[in-house]
């Protein structure tokens, strides 16, 4: 790897670490701002809310923005909008604009991580270099949001506005680097044209709806009208989207790139696998402080070791890769994850750090394994003119995947709950919604595994390009 390449890709990891540390980090300030600037329950949600549906439903109209206007010109453009908003944040008074500072600086997440990963992929030769190079942004990504949440805590403790200050100050180092770093784009763009405003306002509507759908599944004895009127809207505004992209002259999504079998099967596979592991973090998080007691920056220091995979992914993983291929190691890292979840299932109201730490370092190896290599399946072989497209469709499936297994948990969990109060009822309803993890990786395996679709980078055949 040249130092030009190493100084893009340094610049490009740095990127989407502060993505993932400013997606963790925010979490752990929540009850901070709240006492604050008085923020009522419904708002402090949505100050969440906003920047993941930003981020996850306009990651594909990012993907195809890239690969129009250039990938170097959408990254920067993006990362400065991520800074000028992110400094919003932080100077907020009110809540309205804690609500506009994360929804935009979701939405030029949703720019710049495809612009990233397309500047990755259109950089390093299809192969051994560019598996490497990948799996080094995604192991990043992932040890960001693991380390964002003991970074939230440290931060929260000098006061909740550096939450919002630190990625200013971090995202400014990092466009400095950029302009300097990051070659202009030599590759072909796509033809510019109209932007499919309509098929990204369907699909993220389709998004929030279905997720919504799944949350009210916990009123599934009552009120079961909204929950069906939901999931009926849902199922409307995925077929609007699906029409719309196919009579579009423009479309956000070419419908034929799914011919690709293993763009399809590894979409799948990312939905699952980070879909699990959020609704996973949620339960841990329940579990740690409201049944045995402990602190947030404790629960948060309870999940670092899961950030072990930003050490494994570029060191360990690319071999694993070159020896064993794409596909078996992805399958080996939703073994380990299943194996997590399940060791999960005996918790306890007297369980000691020690008794959670197999399945912490399982979970940890399973990212390092999984996260890297389901991104390369995903965009392989694609086109370049189309590898912002496929990087924004890999991570919308990560986004959407997350929205989902959060849902789904908290719905399982309340409705096994039911009017229960013990702290024997409520374990007993955290380990009903575990199932979800576990059931929702064994599904991920079977995808991965044993799926009709085939093709070289599914097959355990490494892949040399």
């Amino acid at each position: 790897m040249s130092a030009g390449a190493a100084g893009m890709l340094a610049v490009l990891c740095g990127a989407i670490f502060l993505e993932g540390v400013d997606a963790a980090m925010l979490n752990v300030a929540l009850p901070s701002i709240r006492a604050d600037l008085g923020l009522s329950t419904t708002t402090l949600s949505a100050v969440v809310s906003a920047y993941v549906l930003a981020y996850a439903g306009l990651m594909l109209l990012g993907g195809r923005v890239a690969d129009m206007y250039g990938k170097r010109k959408v990254f920067l453009t993006a990362l400065t909008v991520f800074l000028l908003f992110s400094g919003l944040g932080g100077f907020a008074s009110e809540g309205w604009m804690l609500l506009t500072a994360r929804f935009v600086t979701g939405a030029a997440a949703a720019f710049m991580t495809p612009a990233g990963l397309a500047l990755i992929n259109g950089s390093f030769p299809e192969g051994p270099q560019r598996n490497r190079a990948v799996l080094i942004y995604a192991g990043t990504a992932s040890a960001g949001f693991s380390l964002g949440l003991v970074i939230g805590g440290l931060l929260s403790a000098i006061g909740w506005r550096w939450v919002f200050f630190a990625p200013v100050i971090f995202s400014a180092i990092l466009l400095a680097a950029g302009i300097k770093l990051i070659a202009e784009d030599k590759e072909v763009t796509a033809p510019r044209q109209r932007f499919d405003v309509a098929g990204a306002v369907t699909l993220t509507g389709a998004m929030l709806l279905a997720a919504y759908a799944l949350t009210r599944l916990e009123h599934a004895t009552s009120d079961l009208t909204w929950t069906l009127a939901a999931a009926g809207a849902s199922a409307v505004l995925w077929l609007a989207f699906i029409l719309i992209e196919r009579n579009s002259r423009a479309p956000l999504v070419r419908l034929g790139i799914f011919r690709s079998s293993a763009l399809l099967q590894s979409n799948l596979g990312a939905m699952l696998f980070t879909g699990a592991f959020f609704g996973f973090q949620f339960i841990v998080s329940l579990y740690l402080q409201e049944l045995l007691g402990w602190s947030a920056f404790e629960t948060s220091l309870a999940l670092i070791v899961i950030g072990m995979d930003a050490i494994l992914a570029p060191l360990l993983t690319p071999l694993l890769v070159e020896r064993f291929g794409n596909g078996r190691v992805v399958l080996g890292g939703f073994a380990l994850a299943v194996a997590g979840y399940a060791l999960f299932l005996d918790m306890g109201l007297d369980w000691t750090y020690a008794a959670m730490l197999p399945s912490t370092i399982l979970l940890g190896l399973a990212f390092s394994l999984g996260y890297g290599p389901l991104t390369i399946i995903a965009t392989d072989g694609i086109a370049e003119n189309e590898q912002g497209l496929a990087s924004g469709l890999v991570n919308t499936s990560f986004q959407f995947g997350a929205a989902l297994g959060l849902s789904a948990v908290s719905a399982v969990g309340t409705l096994a709950l039911g009017d229960g109060e013990s702290p024997s009822e409520r374990l007993d309803a955290l380990r009903t919604a575990l199932l979800v993890p576990v059931g929702g990786t064994l599904i991920g395996t079977a995808i991965m595994g044993f799926g009709r679709w085939r093709c070289s980078g599914l097959s355990g055949r490494p892949q040399t390009g």
